[in-house]
């Protein structure tokens, strides 16, 4: 039987045609394919894979690694979102739901009683109760095979046995050394050993996590089974010594990315209290595909609301590599931008409306030949403008540099602006499991280490508002709305594509040019990864301190001078970020009728692997 549920490029497309050369090749086979932004991460799951694990403990074994082998895109404390499907309801894909709420005394009183008229980037009273590792075990506990000890072990090992430092790990320490030595000591001791920024390529290590992760293997001593085992870890996480550390810790003020020092206010019962669980996701059809995103929540709708925007256009206004096509595509971005800056967060989001036909032509209808400098979300079905606008800051006298620092995640230097990122992992199995999954939070550069633990707390809040007429505002047992959103693709009930990016605010407009180029365009996946990326910043940044730079469009040198001179005419405030700066996609495929598996991951930065058969 012969299916090709992803188009090939045997064609005649009206994309532009992928370069013959790729950085490395689209990984093929039939056993398993495993693809993240580190290559250990992708390693261990493969080696997962190749000792009978499924999808499920590869991801998680990738997933613990990865708090270890970069440290400063996530951490144990931090939140994730994932989205997968068994083999067993192919057709049913789950979110995984790991995004912690704010704590109960983390109210828009009290942070104004601070002082403080927007929520810091950096500094534990800007943190969610962890989600992260309460979700990873979740999937764990009812969809692995393996003990917890055996998934913990790769995690362990590296943490004890040292890893070879990053140049972005040695960078980001270096930007916030003197954060750490002025004012987050248990910070310094950890990343400065005796006073001295490591090299690149210099073994760090980080015993006190790998002593959390023996403790929680052995708070399942005695247990009489694999899932009661990984159930007393996840309790012992949420009640016992790790949540208890965390509690005693963060009491004590301490610099935060404004300059001001505050203590923190999550308390043990705001760990013991969250509960990660599954979600039904949010699903769209396009061009025949089902894609599937966590809720509005977080930003994942972003995705599906521009692709029912550009539906309505012909394939050659979808090609990202075109100039007609990468303009039509930052003007939808910047529309669903705006919706979600307005309408999105942890409460009723009418999504019916939003990702309607009626509304996508409504809004399609708004894209002209030129590029808009407006900020304009959608009415409501009842034609009301939004209650709630954020308020548009551009800071500054240097708008490129805004512009740059909007590629990361922006966290903490000590003047307030350093960039940080995230975090990826997909993994597919022979038998058709699939996940996809975006860790993150939780950086070492987020908030002071905390020292019994060997980490430090997230500052996920800082995407709220502190405006109560927001629906994203400061609410105490409300999720913040997350940047993190993974994406699963189904066609005819099976899934064929997981995939995802770190970026923050971009990961959403990465992912689309992934999915456009693949579906539409027929490109395999290292040719969509590869491919020249753009992204717009007409956008209410998530991240502290939430500036926006309207009409601003960062791309690839190697979208070509006669496309990029193009979007300038068309009036886009351009960016050049260089030849290989945007982008830090991955992801795996499977072909149900074949079995046929592929993986491809992102070069960028010579960090991002796939490995497989």
């Amino acid at each position: 039987m012969l299916s090709t549920p992803i188009p090939r490029r045997d064609t005649d497309l009206s994309f532009t045609t992928p370069p013959e050369f790729t950085t490395r090749p689209t990984l093929e086979g039939h056993f398993g394919m495993a693809a993240s932004t580190h290559w250990l991460a992708s390693a261990a799951s493969q080696a997962v894979l190749e000792r009978g694990g499924n999808a499920f403990d590869a991801a998680v074994a990738g997933a613990f690694l990865l708090h270890v082998v970069e440290p400063h895109l996530n951490g144990p404390a931090g939140d994730m979102t994932g989205i997968f499907a068994t083999a067993e309801e192919p057709a049913m894909p789950k979110v995984m739901m790991g995004q912690g709420p704010a704590p109960a005394a983390a109210s828009i009183e009290h942070f104004r009683r601070e002082g403080l008229d927007m929520i810091p980037g950096a500094g534990a009273l800007a943190a969610a109760v962890p989600g992260a590792v309460d979700s990873w075990l979740n999937l764990l506990e009812h969809h692995g095979t393996w003990e917890l000890a055996d998934v913990l072990d790769f995690a362990i090992d590296y943490a004890d046995n040292g890893h070879p430092a990053l140049a972005r790990t040695v960078g980001t320490i270096e930007k916030v050394k003197d954060l750490f030595t002025e004012h987050w000591p248990t910070s310094a001791e950890q990343w400065i050993p005796d006073g001295k920024v490591p090299k690149a390529g210099d073994l760090i290590y980080n015993h006190a996590y790998a002593d959390v992760l023996r403790r929680l293997i052995a708070a399942g001593d005695g247990a009489d089974s694999r899932e009661s085992r990984v159930q007393a870890a996840r309790r012992e996480w949420k009640t016992g010594f790790v949540a208890e550390a965390i509690a005693d810790f963060i009491r004590a003020p301490h610099r935060h990315s404004t300059g001001s020092d505050h203590a923190g206010v999550m308390t043990l019962e705001d760990i013991a209290g969250f509960d990660a669980h599954f979600e039904d996701p949010v699903t769209i059809d396009f061009r025949g595909y089902q894609v599937a995103k966590i809720a509005a929540w977080g930003q994942g709708p972003v995705l599906l609301q521009t692709l029912k925007i550009l539906e309505g256009f012909a394939d050659e206004r979808l090609d990202p590599s075109s100039e007609l096509g990468a303009h039509t595509i930052l003007e939808a971005l910047k529309l669903a931008m705006a919706d979600r800056d307005t309408y999105y967060g942890d409460g009723d989001v009418d999504l019916e409306w939003l990702l309607s036909e009626e509304y996508a032509a409504q809004r399609r209808g708004l894209i002209g030949p030129t590029a808009s400098r407006e900020f304009r979300p959608g009415t409501d079905r009842n034609g009301a403008r939004p209650k709630f606008t954020p308020p548009l800051i551009l800071e500054g006298a240097d708008k490129e540099e805004l512009i740059k620092a909007g590629i990361g995640e922006p966290t903490v230097q000590k003047n307030g602006v350093n960039n940080g990122d995230t975090c990826h992992i997909d993994v597919v199995d022979r038998w058709g499991n699939m996940i996809s999954a975006t860790p993150s939070g939780g950086w070492i550069q987020s908030s002071p280490l905390v020292p019994e633990l060997g980490f430090c707390l997230g500052t996920r809040l800082q995407m709220m508002w502190l405006d109560e007429s927001a629906p994203s505002a400061l609410t105490p047992g409300k999720r913040p709305r997350t940047t993190l959103t993974p994406t699963l693709i189904s066609k005819d009930g099976e899934p064929i594509i997981a995939l995802g990016s770190p970026g923050g605010d971009q990961q959403e407009q990465w992912q689309l040019l992934l999915i456009l180029r693949m579906l539409v365009g027929g490109y395999a996946a290292q040719e969509a990864i590869d491919a020249p990326a753009l992204h717009t910043t007409s956008l209410a940044a998530s991240f502290w301190p939430r500036t926006w730079v309207p009409g601003g469009a960062v791309v690839e040198d190697r979208l070509g001078d006669d496309v990029i001179n193009g979007l300038v005419a068309r009036g886009h405030e351009v960016t050049r970020a260089g030849s290989w700066d945007l982008g830090r996609l991955s992801c795996v495929s499977r072909d149900p009728g074949t079995g046929r598996l592929t993986a491809g991951a992102n070069p960028r930065g010579a960090q991002g692997y796939a490995a497989g058969r």
